[in-house]
This record gives structure tokens, C-alpha cells and sequence, in this order.
């Protein structure tokens, strides 16, 4: 009787499992404010990656990717999150939203910030990626630049579940512009602004 009974409660647990692991796999493709919905790129390193990859040899600037500790040189790379202070300096990400992204990845033009400064960012569930971009220019356009100002502020979505952000030399934006579309599954433009 005691053994019917501990069956009885397995058989019970692993249907209530079973169903709540069904519910929340249909459930997280499903968030159309951000992070949530899937998307056909891996990660944010992925997205850049798929940018560079369309550019020719001639066109490409020498760049570096990544956070200070992690940085890679010729190449986009990975940006850890957790560096609050260093997404603001180094990629212009509003502190307030800091906290909307679980995952970024950047490249940076070598020689000059201003030059060209592109990240990728996959926005947390809920998040409002119309906000997250208004947010985005507003702080963009309210700071103080360092070794001349960038000419344009380009803001993408990427199949719904990551947003680039980009600002730099009007015809450097414009290359980056034409090959994220063309590389990318799903790519609009949000913003496009010129930087005053």
C-alpha cells in the first residue's frame, strides 16, 4: 500500500513537471517587448560578427571588440555586462539601462571612438525596446564629446530580440548601416538621427 502510494506521488510530480516545463517553453517565444522572443543568432557576439563578415577588405576598419580586460583586436567581442561604469564610457549606454541587457558585444573603431562605436545589446523579458532606444538617443545627444563629434546615431532591431546601437563619421554609419541590413535576419531601423 505504502509503495502504490510513493508511485502514485512520483507518477503525480512528474506529470506536474512535465506540464509546467510544456507551459514555460511555449511562453518564452513569445515576448514581443524583447529579450524574450527568439532569435536566429546565438548570442550578441554573433550579431556583430554577421555585420563584419559583410563588409570587403577595403572597406573594413582596423577596430577592437570587447571590455577592457577582454579586449580583441580586429574583431567584434564580447562585453561583460557587469562593467556598468565601462558600458557608459566606452559604448554610451545610458546607466539607467543598464540593467534592461543580459548579454553585449562591441566593436569600436582603433584609432577614434568618434570615429565609428557599434554594441549589440539583447534586451532583458519586458523590456521596451522603443524606450530602451529613446533613452538611448537622449543620452547620446545630451553628452559631451572628446576628440570631435560623431556625425549620426543609428539605432537597429534585430529580429525583435537584440537593438544596435551605432554612432560615429556619417559615411562609416552608412556602410554599417547597409551591411547590417543586408547581413542580418529581421533588421530595421528604430532611429536614425543626425547628432547635434
Amino acid at each position: 500500500m505504502i509503495m502504490k502510494k510513493i508511485i502514485s506521488h512520483i507518477i503525480r510530480t512528474m506529470v506536474i513537471l512535465a506540464m509546467a516545463v510544456t507551459v514555460t517553453g511555449c511562453g518564452s517565444s513569445t515576448d514581443e517587448a524583447g529579450g524574450g522572443k527568439e532569435s536566429a543568432y546565438a548570442d550578441a557576439l554573433s550579431v556583430l560578427t554577421a555585420v563584419v563578415g559583410a563588409y570587403t577588405g577595403d572597406d573594413l576598419f582596423a577596430m577592437y571588440g570587447g571590455d577592457q580586460a577582454n579586449a580583441v583586436m580586429d574583431a567584434p567581442g564580447k562585453f561583460d555586462i557587469s562593467k556598468t561604469q565601462e558600458l557608459e564610457l566606452t559604448l554610451g549606454l545610458p546607466p539607467e539601462q543598464a540593467g534592461s541587457v543580459d548579454d553585449a558585444a562591441s566593436m569600436v573603431h582603433l584609432m577614434n571612438a568618434n570615429t565609428f562605436t557599434g554594441a549589440v545589446y539583447h534586451l532583458k523579458d519586458g523590456t521596451d525596446k522603443e524606450a530602451f532606444a529613446e533613452a538611448f538617443k537622449t543620452y547620446t545627444m545630451g553628452r559631451q564629446w572628446i576628440c570631435g563629434q560623431p556625425d549620426t546615431l543609428l539605432i537597429v532591431d534585430v529580429d525583435g530580440a537584440y537593438v544596435i546601437t551605432a554612432y560615429g563619421e556619417a559615411e562609416t554609419m552608412e556602410l554599417f548601416k547597409s551591411n547590417a541590413l543586408s547581413a542580418l535576419t529581421g533588421a530595421q531601423v528604430m532611429l536614425e538621427s543626425p547628432i547635434a
